[in-house]
């Protein structure tokens, strides 16, 4: 009779798990630097056991680690992915081959490089007006107003400076050496508006969740990695109208099939007052999750129901 009773509660168990989405094991991708400093990756791990999944935290370079014994796994701070963006991109596939990734190889590979940028503009998405300047190109400077300079492969403000007008020698320079490095150059105008912050429009699944105002960043000018802050300012902020359709032309400009399971679109203000797409963040964004606790669990619901059905 006990026995009985004790098939019924693990076979009423089993129903409670399958209706929540169902059980499995996740990796969430990071670095060594990464499991350190990411605020919101002990904050993701305890959501997704909460939910009753066995996820834990694994830096990307791990060597010999068995990524197959996964269902799924979620890049989340590889910060340093762009120091060696080869290898990485090397492991991304290697885990596709075993698992399933988010967000996919594919996309990571083409999110990997701004020149992204100039696709997103070829679709019509509204962005940053942005000159790519690769090893061997005439180097060309805007002749009027600030610019940026700064690689096409790189995390946060890395390898990035402002400039003022009559400042061409030293951004000559920067691009110079970012060319004896192997690198490409982008240049952008510094748009006026910055100044109003700008813009992160968090995605999951291909729905918006929350949103973030950031302050400026580089407020030094003429110098490279000033930023002595990664996301200086933060305060919350309801994005308008025209943000919100901005935000979603640049993901459905992603290619692949299917929304992705994470993004974070970065917007400002151009000079008419219109929302321009700064970066489209697929790789290793910060989510700010410890800013919106509705977030947290709407990201942790996500991986469930991915992980559990394989799709949205």
């Amino acid at each position: 009779m006990r026995q009985r009773a004790r098939h019924r509660a693990d076979d009423d168990e089993e129903t409670m798990t399958m209706a929540v989405g169902g059980t499995g094991r996740v990796a969430l991708a990071t670095a060594t630097v990464g499991i350190d400093r990411d605020v919101d990756l002990p904050l993701i791990v305890g959501a997704l056991r909460a939910r009753g999944l066995d996820a834990e935290a694994v830096a990307w370079d791990t060597e010999g680690h068995d990524w197959s014994a996964y269902d799924s796994v979620v890049i989340r701070s590889t910060w340093d992915y762009w120091r060696r963006l080869d290898t990485f991109l090397a492991r991304a596939d290697d885990i596709s081959a075993v698992t399933r990734l988010y967000n996919p190889a594919g996309v990571v590979r083409w999110n990997s490089d701004k020149r992204y940028l100039a696709d997103l503009a070829d679709r019509g998405v509204p962005t940053v007006p942005t000159v790519f300047i690769a090893p061997g190109e005439k180097i060309v400077l805007p002749e009027q107003g600030h610019f940026v300079v700064k690689p096409t492969v790189s995390a946060g403000s890395r390898g990035a400076a402002r400039y003022a007008e009559g400042m061409t020698a030293g951004a000559e320079r920067h691009v110079e050496q970012l060319h004896a490095a192997g690198e490409t150059a982008m240049v952008q105008p510094y748009l006026p508006r910055i100044a109003e912050g700008e813009r992160a429009l968090v995605h999951f699944g291909g729905t918006f969740s929350h949103a973030l105002r950031k302050g400026p960043v580089l407020t030094d000018i003429g110098v490279i990695d000033n930023n002595r802050v990664a996301h200086p300012g933060l305060t919350a902020h309801r994005p308008s109208r025209a943000e919100a359709e901005v935000a979603a032309a640049a993901l459905r400009a992603v290619p692949g099939q299917g929304p992705a399971l994470f993004a974070r679109v970065d917007l400002a203000v151009g000079d008419d007052g219109t929302p321009v797409v700064m970066e489209l963040e697929l790789i290793e964004p910060n989510l700010f999750l410890t800013h919106s606790p509705d977030g947290l669990g709407r990201f942790a619901d996500t991986i469930q129901r991915w992980t559990a059905t394989g799709r949205p």
